[in-house]
């Protein structure tokens, strides 16, 4: 005969609300932190003037980027720094004061291509039961805006890339919300129908030809939204004004132009108002030839790093996500979890080099979005609850906690005197107004606890990691927590 547990739970009783309000209005400390957090909110009422004092926003390595990006109020954050990533490199291959790429270019195909993965993902589960966890986390966010750097990838490599000026911003990529409400509804019927068909008896042909319309419908809602992008287009710029370089530095000749000038000789030169810098032109050029012409980096040739330490992820693996991929025929997403020695290591010797870095990270942990701060000793919430937030990485990813959520790009470092990483130049993409200019500085020991990714060159990895690369991936299910998309 079995014996049944019978288990109980416990409310909170008066006595024990009691005894808690008790103790809290015996500690002054407690009544000044609720009249600060209550008039002020809890991050300015935690904000530490010394630890700001001791995270300053100067680096000893600091890469030249352009303007401050914004993704406005879209889940775009993995895609404008991937672009700002490659946007160093093309201004600087090419003497360009400035540039943007369309990132409403490749939001658009990213849309197209996350619903047909995702239309060809339930027809790979049609047997799977629609609340089971599986088919759950498939129809979690059919076309949502995250994603990661492979994602990135996988459009770059198929649709190529073009500037800003050829295909601008919508009302629809600025403020993505509504668009993606119904191409996400619209997505999902067209799944229970795919679902009940199969059920009837439907051949898996008959349902794929089925989805071929259904992205008929797909491609109209999202053409409408956002405007269907230029096949070819014409590309004008301007690069650096060597003059204006050469006075910065020194040069003797750019100040006898300037001495010139002030004598009044420069009517002599024949100079006039028309900018005369040197141009680059190209006339009805192809976004995959724009990549491949002016994109001084093969986007194929960086490696996604992870520092996630726990006992279900071991280190020096190489981990491969199930129905990842947002382009359908495309490798799953893959990850080389390394220790964080490696991990920093990496990071360090690429801006050493002068190429920035994409990363993810929980950008929500002991920062503050106004004023540009990622560090727990500025954020001092433990000072004000009067607690201490214990979390270790692993514990962080493994309750769900702190993972990634937000992709940023590394523009500077600054080594202490004794070598290590003692803070890092942050370039965000939510427009100048925040942070300083738009730039955020985090400290190592934040560094070292929220970022879990890191997107480096080849060139950049020790032997060890890069002959993980040859060795056959660990399957990890979607929902498991090494890394998460970015918004």
């Amino acid at each position: 005969m079995s014996q049944e547990t019978t288990t109980t739970t416990q409310a909170v009783t008066a006595d024990q609300i009691k005894r808690y309000r008790d103790e809290f209005e015996a500690d002054r400390a407690n009544r000044v932190a609720a009249n600060a957090a209550v008039a002020n909110g809890v991050l300015k009422a935690a904000t530490s003037y010394q630890g700001v004092r001791e995270l300053p926003n100067d680096f000893s390595i600091e890469l030249k980027q352009g303007s401050i990006t914004n993704q406005r109020h879209s889940g775009r954050c993995w895609m404008f720094a991937s672009l700002n990533t490659l946007r160093y490199e093309l201004m600087h291959q090419w003497g360009l004061d400035d540039f943007e790429f369309s990132e409403t270019y490749l939001f658009f195909w990213d849309k197209i291509e996350k619903s047909n993965a995702y239309l060809e993902n339930v027809l790979a589960t049609l047997d799977e039961p629609t609340d089971g966890r599986l088919f759950q986390t498939i129809n979690e966010g059919p076309a949502d805006d995250g994603g990661w750097w492979q994602m990135f990838v996988n459009l770059v490599n198929k649709y190529g890339l073009m500037p800003k000026s050829a295909y601008p911003e919508s009302e629809n990529s600025r403020n993505s919300d509504a668009f993606v409400q119904y191409l996400n509804t619209k997505l999902r019927e067209f799944a229970a129908d795919l679902r009940a068909k199969h059920a009837a008896g439907m051949p898996l042909d008959d349902l794929r030809a089925l989805k071929v319309e259904d992205m008929a419908t797909v491609y109209r809602i999202v053409s409408i939204a956002l405007g269907e992008p230029p096949e070819k287009f014409d590309f004008i710029a301007r690069v650096k004004d060597d003059d204006k370089d050469a006075d910065k530095s020194g040069d003797k000749d750019a100040k006898s132009a300037k001495d010139a000038d002030k004598n009044g000789e420069a009517d002599k030169s024949g100079k006039s108002g028309i900018d005369d810098r040197k141009q680059i032109r190209e006339y009805g050029i192809t976004p995959v030839e724009f990549y491949r012409k002016y994109v001084p980096v093969d986007v194929n040739d960086f490696v996604t790093l992870c520092n996630a330490p726990m006992a279900a992820t071991p280190f020096n693996k190489r981990y491969q996500y199930r129905y990842s991929t947002n382009v359908a025929g495309t490798d799953q997403l893959e990850f080389v979890n390394v220790p964080l020695d490696v991990f920093r290591k990496a990071a360090i010797d690429q801006l050493t080099a002068g190429h920035p870095i994409w990363f993810a990270c929980d950008c929500t942990q002991f920062s503050l979005r106004d004023a540009g701060f990622f560090d727990a000793s500025v954020v001092r919430v433990d000072e004000l609850f009067g607690t201490a937030f214990t979390f270790d990485k692993g514990q962080g990813l493994e309750y769900g906690d702190s993972p990634s959520n937000h992709a940023m790009t590394l523009t500077g470092v600054n080594i202490a005197p004794d070598g290590t990483a003692d803070r890092w130049k942050v370039e965000n993409s939510w427009g100048k107004d925040n942070g300083k200019d738009g730039y955020y500085v985090a400290s190592g020991a934040w560094f070292d606890r929220f970022v879990t990714e890191l997107i480096i060159r080849k060139d950049f990895l020790d032997k060890a990691t890069l002959e993980l690369l040859g060795t056959e991936p660990v399957e990890l299910d979607p929902w498991q927590p090494l890394t998460a998309r970015c918004m």
